[in-house]
This record gives C-alpha cells, sequence and structure tokens, in this order.
C-alpha cells in the first residue's frame, strides 16, 4: 500500500500533517497510512493522546509488550526510540518486550498483563491480574491499560496489513530464548 502525501489526503489531514511535521519534524508512515482515511488519523490520535492514568513510562511497557505479541516491527521500531527518550535502556527495552522486567516490579506486574491480555485477547489469567494490582495498581489503571493494549494493537494491525516502511531505526529482534 502506498504512503499518502500530504497533496494526496482531505483538507482536515493536512492540517494534521502539518501539526505532526511541525512537532516531530516528519508525518510518521503509520500515521500517513491512517490518513487513507478521512476520519480515522484524528480518531485514532484522540485517542491514543487522551488523558490516561499510566505514566509515559508505564505507556511504553504496555506498547512494547504489546507490539512484541503483535510481532509488528514497525511498532516495535517507534517505540523502541520513544522508550529511550523515556530513560529506558536497551536491555529494559528487550526484557519489557518480552512482557517482564526484572529491574522493577512494577513495570515487570504491567508487561506481564498487558502481553497476557494480548496473547489471550483480554481473557486475562487471574494470577497475572493478582500480580499487576499486588505491585499497586489500581482499577483505573487496569482499564487505561486494557485501552492502550487496543490502541497499540489497532495500529500493529494497520502496519501488519499494509506493511509499512519502517521510518524509525528498526528495533533489534528479541532471542527466543529472552521470551521465555
Amino acid at each position: 500500500m502506498n504512503i499518502p502525501t500530504r497533496d494526496q489526503v482531505s483538507t482536515n489531514n493536512q492540517a494534521i500533517f502539518d501539526s505532526l511535521q511541525s512537532k516531530l519534524g516528519f508525518v510518521p508512515n503509520l500515521f500517513a497510512t491512517y490518513a487513507h482515511s478521512d476520519n480515522a488519523l484524528e480518531n485514532y490520535l484522540n485517542f491514543s493522546n487522551a488523558k490516561t492514568s499510566l505514566s509515559s513510562r508505564e505507556k511504553e511497557v504496555v506498547n512494547l509488550a504489546v507490539s512484541q505479541v503483535n510481532d509488528c516491527l514497525y511498532c516495535l521500531s517507534a517505540h523502541t526510540a520513544i522508550a529511550k527518550m523515556n530513560k529506558f535502556s536497551e536491555d529494559e527495552i528487550l526484557e519489557l518486550r518480552a512482557g517482564k522486567s526484572s529491574f522493577d516490579p512494577k513495570f515487570n506486574a504491567l508487561a506481564a498483563l498487558a502481553r497476557n491480555i494480548t496473547e489471550n485477547r483480554g481473557n486475562t489469567d487471574a494470577k497475572i491480574l493478582d500480580n499487576f494490582f499486588a505491585a499497586g495498581f489500581s482499577k483505573e489503571n487496569l482499564i487505561d491499560t486494557i485501552s492502550l493494549v487496543g490502541d497499540k494493537t489497532i495500529s500493529n494491525y494497520i502496519n501488519n496489513t499494509t506493511q509499512i516502511p519502517i521510518d524509525f531505526p528498526q528495533a533489534p529482534v528479541l532471542e527466543t530464548e529472552a521470551v521465555a
């Protein structure tokens, strides 16, 4: 699927492209692909940027775990870059992608939950959910985490269906033994 340019999208999407260009310095290919629809880009950005009880770092924990389960190299690459901006190391990012964290027990519970929700399509394992609450997360955090899993899954599916060229430094392959 082609990636539309600014001139090929609706007037509303052109304004969003201009805003993204101003804020990020470019329009990520994934966002441009959303712009094939007159409404999807704006709807997605509103959903993705909505208020949440999760911190920026916690959001990246979820984004990395979900994108790994959904095997979305585009989103893994984008969120590896964003995770680095949120002060995660390369090794920490690889752990989070595997759905765990040896460096932070709260992130460990969150990554495990995000991975389990995604793998089991919402049929979450009770022990993993109990660990999430025992780590100090609230019911509000649970609902916001599930919403974020949905948010990221949408982007994962758009990329995996359209095979968008990656315009971020490519994320390294996660070794299979790191996932186990």
